[in-house]
C-alpha cells in the first residue's frame, strides 16, 4: 500500500495560489485519491528577520502557511514543505541583501556561514508553520556551483566534494529543527554520469557516491519525458543504493505555456506508474510547474491527476477511468482534455505540442522569429476550438478555464498566420490585400485583449495578484507591436515611407542546423518568452 501519493504544486514562478484555492485543490485531489501536498516555495514564505526574501512576490505568511495545513490536516491531507536550499534562489539575488551569499547565477555560496544563516533562518521559519517532519531541500539543477564566487575564494574543486559538503550543513540544520530531508537525487547521478542525470544502468551509483550522501536523506527520483517503463525502473534500481525511503516525481504537464499537456502527462505517467508499481516505490508526487509564469492552471490536469493515480493502482483501461473521473468530479474527461488545445499547426512531438499556442501569441508581426514555419492558416480550427470550449464551458465548474482558452484560440485565429500574410503582401505591393490585413490587426488586437480580460479573471480566482504583471507586460508588449506594425503598413499604403525594412529582411528557421522541415516540434527551446519576443533582448 502506498504511503504517500501527492502533488507538488509551484508557487515560485509569478502565480501563488490563494490559501483557499490550495485548500480547494487539496479536497479535490483528496477525492481522487491523493493524501499529500507539497507546496514548492523557493523564496515564496515568510521568513520574519528577511523582509527582502519574497518581497512583492506573494509569499505566504507564516498565518497562511499555518491554516492552510490546519485545514489539511483535517482532511488528512499532509503538507509537505518544498524549497531549495542551493540553487533556483534567482529571485533573492534581485536584491543587494543577498548578492554576498551569491556563488553565480542562482546558486547558493557553499562554505559561507551567511549562507547557513539563511538556511537556518528558512527551516526555523517552516517549522513554525509545518506540521509534517518531512522538508524537501531541493538540491537540484546546481550547474554552476563553485564556478563563481566560490572558486574565487577557494580555488578549484570538484561539485561532488562542495556538495558533499554542504549537504552534511543542510542535514545538521534540518535536524535540528525536526525535519526529515528529501532531495532531488539529479546532482548525484550527474557526479557519476559524465553530468547526465539518467542512466540505464541500474548499478551506476557506487558505494563511494551513496555514502557521500548523509545518512537520513531520501532521494526523489524525478522524470517527466520518458515513455518506456524499462528506463524508469532502471534509474529507481539504482536509487536503492542511497538506503532510506524510495520517492518517484513524475508530472502533471502544465509548464509550456497558456495549455496543459494531458497527452503527453498519461503518455509518460503510465510508464512510470508500472514502473513504481514493480518496484515497490512507497511516496509518488505528481508535480505541476509553472515555468513561464503559470500560464496554465493547475486544475487543467485533474485528468491526468485521476488517471495516474489509477495507473499506480494497475486499471489501465481508459474508458473506466473517463467514467470514474466523471462520477467524482461531474465533469467531463475528454472536455477537459481537449484543454491541451489540440489545433494542427504543424506540430508533430506531443511532448511539445502545447508550446506553440503560446509562443505564436507572443511572436512579433515585424520580426516573425518563428514566421518561417508557418506555411497556411488554421482560422477555422482555431474558431472551431473556440466554440468548443465555450459549449463545454457551459457545463463545467472550471469555466473560466475553457473560456480563457476559448479567448486565446480566438485571438490566434487571426493571428497565426497574420506576420506571413503581411510579409506576403507587402512583398506583392498588393494594397487591397494590405487594407484587408489593416483590418485584421484591429481584430487581433481586439481579441488579445478579450483573451487578456478573460485571463485575468482567471487568475484572480486562483492566484495572488503579485505574478500577474509578468504576462501582463508581454501581453501590452505584443499589442503595442501590433499597433506600431499597423502604423507602418498605413504609412507604406498612403506612400509616406517606401519600403519596412523589417520586412525586405529575409526570414530564417528558428534553427540553423540545416533542418528545412517546417513542423512545430522543431522549436522546444521557444519557453522563454525573451527569445520568442526578439533577438535583441539581452
Amino acid at each position: 500500500m502506498v504511503k504517500r501519493f501527492g502533488v507538488m504544486l509551484d508557487m515560485s514562478r509569478n502565480g501563488v495560489m490563494k490559501p483557499e484555492q490550495v485548500k480547494e485543490y487539496a479536497l479535490t485531489i483528496k477525492k481522487l485519491g491523493y493524501n499529500m501536498i507539497q507546496l514548492y516555495t523557493e523564496d515564496t514564505y515568510e521568513i520574519p528577520e528577511e523582509p527582502y526574501f519574497g518581497y512583492l512576490r506573494g509569499r505566504y505568511s507564516k498565518e497562511e502557511l499555518k491554516d492552510i495545513v490546519e485545514y489539511c490536516n483535517s482532511i488528512d491531507i499532509e503538507v509537505i514543505p518544498c524549497i531549495q536550499t542551493l540553487a533556483h534562489l534567482n529571485q533573492i539575488f534581485y536584491w543587494r541583501e543577498f548578492k554576498e551569499i551569491r556563488d553565480l547565477n542562482d546558486v547558493l555560496l557553499v562554505d559561507d556561514e551567511r549562507t547557513y544563516d539563511l538556511i537556518d533562518k528558512m527551516f526555523r521559519s517552516l517549522r513554525e508553520c509545518f506540521t509534517s517532519d518531512l522538508i524537501h531541500i531541493g538540491m537540484d539543477e546546481a550547474h554552476d556551483l563553485g564556478r563563481g564566487k566560490y572558486l574565487d575564494l577557494h580555488g578549484d574543486k570538484s561539485s561532488y566534494e562542495i556538495i558533499r559538503g554542504h549537504l552534511e550543513r543542510v542535514a545538521q540544520l534540518a535536524k535540528k529543527y525536526g525535519f526529515h530531508p528529501i532531495m532531488w537525487s539529479d546532482m548525484f547521478y550527474r557526479i557519476a554520469n559524465n553530468g547526465e542525470y539518467f542512466s540505464d544502468d541500474p548499478n551506476i551509483i557506487t558505494d563511494e557516491i551513496a555514502a557521500s550522501c548523509p545518512e537520513g536523506i531520501d532521494q526523489v527520483f524525478w522524470s517527466y519525458y520518458r515513455e518506456k517503463k524499462e528506463e524508469y525502473a532502471a534509474m529507481l534500481e539504482s536509487h536503492k543504493s542511497f538506503g532510506g525511503e524510495s520517492w518517484f516525481a513524475g508530472g502533471a504537464w502544465t509548464w509550456m505555456g497558456f495549455a496543459s499537456n494531458n497527452e503527453f502527462s498519461l503518455a509518460t505517467m503510465l510508464p512510470a506508474m508500472q514502473a513504481c508499481r514493480e518496484k515497490d516505490v512507497q511516496n509518488i508526487m505528481i508535480t505541476m510547474w509553472g515555468d513561464f509564469g503559470k500560464l496554465c492552471s493547475y486544475y487543467a490536469v485533474l485528468p491526468s491527476l485521476y488517471a495516474i493515480r489509477r495507473f499506480y493502482d494497475g486499471v489501465e483501461d481508459i474508458e473506466q477511468i473517463k467514467k470514474e473521473f466523471g462520477e467524482i468530479t461531474n465533469e467531463s474527461f475528454d472536455d477537459m482534455m481537449k484543454l491541451d488545445i489540440r489545433v494542427d499547426v504543424g506540430q508533430v512531438d506531443h511532448m511539445f505540442s502545447t508550446t506553440p499556442y503560446t509562443y505564436l501569441l507572443f511572436n512579433d508581426p515585424l520580426m516573425g522569429m518563428v514566421d518561417a514555419h508557418i506555411k497556411e492558416s488554421r482560422r477555422k480550427e482555431f474558431e472551431e476550438a473556440a466554440e468548443y470550449f465555450e459549449n463545454a464551458a457551459k457545463a463545467s465548474k472550471y469555466q473560466n478555464i475553457f473560456k480563457s482558452q476559448a479567448a486565446l484560440c480566438r485571438a490566434l485565429a487571426v493571428k497565426y498566420d497574420l506576420g506571413v500574410r503581411t510579409r506576403k503582401a507587402y512583398r506583392a505591393k498588393d494594397m487591397d490585400a494590405l487594407k484587408i490585413i489593416c483590418d485584421d490587426y484591429l481584430l487581433t488586437m481586439e481579441r488579445i485583449e478579450e483573451f487578456l480580460r478573460c485571463f485575468r479573471k482567471l487568475w484572480f480566482e486562483e492566484n495572488k495578484p503579485h505574478g500577474i504583471d509578468v504576462t501582463e507586460i508581454r501581453i501590452g508588449a505584443i499589442l503595442t507591436r501590433l499597433r506600431f506594425a499597423r502604423e507602418r503598413l498605413l504609412s507604406f499604403m498612403a506612400g509616406e515611407v517606401d519600403k519596412i525594412d523589417e520586412l525586405d529582411e529575409e526570414l530564417l528557421l528558428f534553427r540553423g542546423d540545416g533542418c528545412n522541415d517546417v513542423n512545430f516540434n522543431q522549436l522546444p527551446a521557444l519557453k522563454d518568452w525573451k527569445w520568442i519576443a526578439s533577438p535583441n533582448i539581452i
